[in-house]
């Protein structure tokens, strides 16, 4: 049985500790590959704490991909190839708030973090446009429906991301504009450092480390006006000869640039894990983008045995690098957010983009990215000399956002509010008279799910038909690259947008258009 302490759990709630522990151990090799854990029961019993505490320990280690389930018969644990990717002496580095391990990487990242705290520096199917050189043209492929979809013709919009009025906090953002105006006069007419302002980098650097998991440097930090902009200095820092590689199916608009700078894209097949790493290897890409905690459009969460099995992959050859885009994040609807990949690379292989354009509005055009201190040298001697793309008023305004609490509030709110949508959403489907037809998928992540249709209806005959009820929507084949294909009957259904007071009406807009009962 396992036995576990509690004493020195310090200021974790019971059930993190003992995740904590039961993952160190899967890590380890102290549990091993498909061995079975005990019943909730029974270990809640034998440590002395709640069934409920075991039950949120297991389900934080189930949603990470640490242990599988089957059904009447228990938990057993994953085979979880930590040594693939090179991560022996950093692996309780998960969450925990300093690289412990004696790797180069990690002691470089806890020297880097002490050393910087006085730093001063038809309607939604629509024709692809390819770079010919390397890039097969598609039909029927989505574009940016921002700029290509007149979105006050629909009724309900269930593609474009977008942040209602009433939730941006504008009362306070006004406040802090007025104490950023009268207290950094001097400061709003200087200059800012290429990669933003120390302050707002700091800021960020210590909302990672606390609610992220990630111990980096402010100096690892590059702030600049939306991801598009961060995606050509990456292309730029990495090379034009590189090979980059998106997943397939995938967010479009990134191999747009790369398609706009010109340089080499490849397609990575996905699995029920994440991208494939047999279709990786055979690609030839040198550096693969990704959103391994909640991937667009499938909703896939990348379990900890795919996780590691990437770092390898990376690790095997210079010039690999993973890009971890975490466009959501912060919106995980059940149990706790997963780790970022970026906490446990321990060879400098990662880097991690991030924007604010998901927890406070789809217009704040401020992202970021975390790079590997080497790169991070390397952009400072041939990349610097660029000027930060977000102005100082902004910075200085978001900086006072995030220091004085108002982030982490707003993004609390909005988790309440994002659920319930997504509850309401659910409610008005399942009790609708043709839900018999429906399946619901990937509902738990970010802010968007996956809703299949038992119908005769071809994919594209299905957005038509939903644009001419006034609904605009996507469906999960219109994402995938290469070969036409098969129609998936799946809907992609974003409700970040939508408005309470159309849920109803929309649901069964959509619903009554998009299914017909076979004979």
């Amino acid at each position: 049985m396992l036995t576990y302490s509690f004493d020195d759990r310090g200021m974790d709630f019971l059930y993190e500790h003992l995740y904590k522990e039961i993952k160190n151990d899967i890590l380890i090799g102290n549990l091993k590959a498909h061995e079975k854990l005990p019943s909730k029961r029974a270990l809640a019993a034998h440590l002395n704490v709640s069934v409920v505490t075991v039950e949120n320990a297991y389900s934080q280690l189930l949603a990470e991909g640490y242990i599988y389930s089957k059904p009447k018969s228990g938990f057993y644990v994953c085979d979880v190839k930590a040594e693939d990717a090179d991560v022996v002496g950093v692996r309780n580095a998960y969450y925990d708030s300093e690289y412990k391990g004696g790797t180069e990487g990690s002691v470089m990242k806890d020297n880097a973090r002490q050393n910087t705290t006085s730093d001063e520096s038809g309607v939604a199917y629509m024709r692809g446009i390819r770079s010919e050189d390397h890039v097969t043209v598609r039909p029927h492929v989505i574009r940016d429906h921002a700029d290509s979809v007149d979105q006050n013709r629909f009724f309900a919009d269930f593609v474009n991301n977008s942040t209602l009025s009433e939730n941006f906090p504008f009362s306070t953002w006004t406040k802090l504009m007025r104490e950023t105006m009268m207290d950094d006069r001097e400061k709003l007419m200087k200059r800012s450092p290429s990669g933003g302002i120390f302050e707002l980098r700091k800021a960020i650097a210590d909302y990672l480390y606390q609610f992220r998991g990630m111990s980096v440097s402010p100096n690892q930090i590059i702030v600049g006006a939306g991801t598009e902009y961060l995606y050509g200095l990456i292309i730029q820092l990495l090379g034009r000869d590189s090979v980059y590689g998106v997943e397939n199916p995938g967010y479009q608009k990134i191999q747009h640039i790369y398609d706009a700078y010109q340089v080499k894209c490849c397609y990575i097949d996905m699995d029920e894990s994440g991208v494939n790493i047999d279709s990786l290897e055979k690609s030839g890409a040198d550096v693969v983008h990704i959103s391994p905690s909640h991937h667009f459009p499938t909703g896939t969460v990348t379990p900890a045995s795919r996780r590691y099995e990437l770092l390898g992959w990376a690790a095997k050859q210079e010039g690999r690098y993973i890009i971890e885009d975490e466009y959501d994040s912060e919106f995980r609807l059940v149990g706790n957010p997963i780790p970022a990949l970026q906490s446990i690379d321990a060879s400098d292989k990662v880097i991690y983009m991030n924007t604010f354009s998901k927890s406070l509005s789809s217009t704040i055009r401020i992202s970021y990215m975390v790079l590997p201190i080497p790169l991070m040298v390397r952009y400072n001697h041939v990349l610097s000399f660029y000027a930060c793309t977000v102005s100082n008023f902004d910075q200085y305004t978001l900086t006072r956002f995030i220091q004085e609490g108002y982030l982490e509030k707003h993004i609390n709110r909005m988790r309440k509010f994002y659920r319930n949508s997504r509850d309401r959403i659910l409610g008005c489907i399942r009790s609708h008279r043709l839900y018999p037809q429906v399946t619901i998928k990937e509902e738990n992540a970010g802010l968007h799910f996956l809703m299949e249709i038992d119908t005769s209806y071809t994919d594209r005959e299905m957005v038509d038909r939903a644009a001419a009820a006034g609904i605009n929507i996507s469906s999960l084949s219109q994402y995938c690259h290469g070969k036409e294909q098969e129609d998936s009957h799946t809907l992609v259904i974003n409700y970040s947008g939508i408005e309470e007071d159309i849920i109803e009406e929309a649901c069964d807009r959509l619903l009554e258009s998009v299914v017909r009962l076979t004979t």
